[in-house]
């Protein structure tokens, strides 16, 4: 025999609930809550498998990752990231902001030092990033095959993969923009709390990679119009823009105070903007005074170099440009020039700069990811077979010996690769592993037209979440852009431009539905209206029932 007070069944959560229907002498059903966790666990993979299944896939890629690469990979600019912070030893500078250095490589060098605990981390990220899409998606509205397929990108590209698996600050920017996100558009009209909360999560993204400063626009444009009565409007603008400048403010504090690097974000806003403004120039036709005149470079050097080359490499006009002070028998320092020159071509020459901007912006949406002469290697962003280096910042052996940097951290031990996993990795990145940039495409074009189903007089619903999270692509795509393109600054493309798309096709969708609801009730009215004049002889006595009908048509 079988004692029922022993069997678990899928509705033994709901016996409690019918006991009083059922009659005392009923035995009431009860699971243990092993029994009901099991089953919640089985509903919940029965009505979200296409999500558990893609999840799956994205835990594995990351396990063989952090098995490929030990302790974790390292780029040219991890050992800023890595030491950066110790301003004693200046020998690396404050070069940008590093919310990163202090927001995860402090705690993981305080707690043992071993980098392999930063990758952990940030594939942890990563899979939480994916997470809080989806269920955002689901509760506005979208179908939970087109969530999961929204998230696919975060989960599967392999270029997101090498990111996390890199000591680098991008997976942080990347999850505070997607935290921000996330609690502004979790209600369809957020609350203070909320506001504040993503007020916050935004604006921390600015110390962790400066371009995050350009998404207080679409943040402030989405609270005041998500906002009832000109109060609340005020109220949450007002909010949200303290919030937002409150970790910018206290990082520049921070640094100059603690780190005395002065009160800034990032020293490298006029060297980037000269590399932009001497790769657009038409050095022939600009008007420039003669000792401005040798930073213009020669149009094959421009080329050649590229952006990111003007600015860093050692064969750029402005580093081998040394003019001397003869009188005092010094070098000049040319960086006031070099701003000068910068601002010369945007005044005179704004439609060149303008194209070479654009020029860029559009390789996103390209079938393949493929590079253009100048352009910042590819090849930096993808597994290698073996370990990466970079020379001369990232080496095998001598004084940036990748080895020197994992000891010097305390902990994580010798770089060292499993030649499979790294060979699998690699095949799976250059061949299916990558989002083709027509899904980027199709995501900005809905999320644009989601926008444009906006009804002031309706609830903002999908349309105000569209320009939410379009705006915030927008924002750092096209702010990283106006500097510099390089396939590592598209990466927030995998977590809003995909998300935009799945929300425009339901504000889209709703909108149609809607029009055609309006439409059937018209003809309803109207067909009413006609069988009332034929039976009563008078078209008022329609009036009453046809006012009501469409009256009760939403807006």
């Amino acid at each position: 025999m079988t004692d029922t007070r022993d069997t678990a069944l899928p509705a033994a959560s709901a016996g409690q609930a019918s006991a009083g229907q059922a009659g005392a002498g009923t035995p009431v059903v009860t699971g243990s809550r092993m029994d009901r966790v099991m089953w919640a666990t089985v509903d919940f993979v029965r009505r979200h498998w296409l999500f558990c299944l893609v999840l799956a896939g994205g835990l594995m890629l990351r396990a063989l990752a952090q098995i490929a690469y030990e302790p974790a990979l390292l780029f040219i600019d991890s050992k800023k990231y890595i030491f950066g912070t110790d301003y004693v030893n200046t020998i690396w500078g404050s070069f940008d902001p590093l919310g990163y250095s202090l927001l995860v490589l402090r705690p993981v060098l305080m707690s043992g030092g071993n980098l392999a605990y930063a990758a952990v981390v940030q594939h942890g990220l990563g899979i939480a990033m994916a997470g809080a899409l989806y269920a955002l998606m689901v509760r506005r509205g979208a179908w939970r095959w087109l969530a999961a397929l929204a998230v696919a990108p975060v989960l599967l590209d392999a270029y997101q993969l090498n990111a996390e698996q890199t000591i680098m600050p991008d997976v942080l920017f990347e999850t505070l923009v997607v935290a921000g996100i996330v609690l502004l558009l979790w209600q369809p009209r957020p609350g203070l709390f909320l506001v504040i909360l993503g007020g916050l999560a935004l604006g921390t993204s600015a110390p962790v990679r400066q371009v995050g400063e350009a998404l207080i626009a679409p943040a402030l444009i989405y609270v005041v119009l998500a906002a009832r009565g000109w109060r609340i409007k005020v109220l949450h603008g007002v909010v949200l823009t303290f919030c937002f400048a409150l970790p910018v403010l206290g990082y520049m504090t921070y640094s100059a105070v603690v780190m005395h690097y002065g009160f800034e974000l990032s020293n490298m806003g006029n060297a980037d903007l000269y590399g932009r403004a001497a790769h657009a120039a038409d050095c022939a036709t600009l008007k420039l005074p003669g000792y401005e005149r040798p930073l213009c470079p020669r149009p094959e050097t421009a080329a050649t170099l590229g952006v990111d080359g003007l600015v860093n490499a050692p064969e750029s006009p402005r580093v081998m440009y040394q003019p001397v002070n003869v009188q005092a028998g010094i070098l000049i320092d040319t960086l006031p020039w070099q701003k000068a020159m910068a601002y010369s071509v945007v005044k005179q020459q704004p439609l060149r700069v303008a194209g070479d901007i654009a020029k860029d912006s559009v390789k996103l949406f390209a079938l393949t990811r493929y590079t253009q002469q100048g352009d910042t290697p590819i090849s930096r962003w993808q597994f290698q077979f073996g370990y990466p280096y970079y020379p001369p910042g990232v080496t095998w052996h001598g004084p940036n010996a990748v080895n020197k940097v994992f000891r010097r951290t305390g902990g994580g031990g010798r770089a060292r690769v499993h030649w499979k996993a790294d060979i699998l990795l690699r095949y799976y990145q250059l061949h299916i592993g990558y989002t083709p940039g027509p899904v980027f495409g199709f995501g900005l074009l809905a999320g644009l037209a989601g926008i444009f189903t906006f009804r002031r007089r309706r609830d903002p619903g999908p349309a105000l979440a569209c320009l939410l999270v379009t705006g915030c692509a927008v924002a750092v795509l096209l702010g990283a852009d106006l500097y510099e393109f390089s396939w590592r600054y598209q990466l927030p493309a995998l977590v809003t431009l995909p998300v935009a798309g799945a929300l425009g096709i339901v504000a889209v969708t709703r909108s149609i539905r809607a029009r055609q609801a309006r439409a059937a009730g018209v003809t309803a009215g109207t067909g009413t209206r006609s069988g009332a004049g034929l039976a009563k002889g008078t078209p008022a006595a329609a009036a009453g029932p046809a006012g009501e009908l469409a009256a009760a048509v939403p807006e």
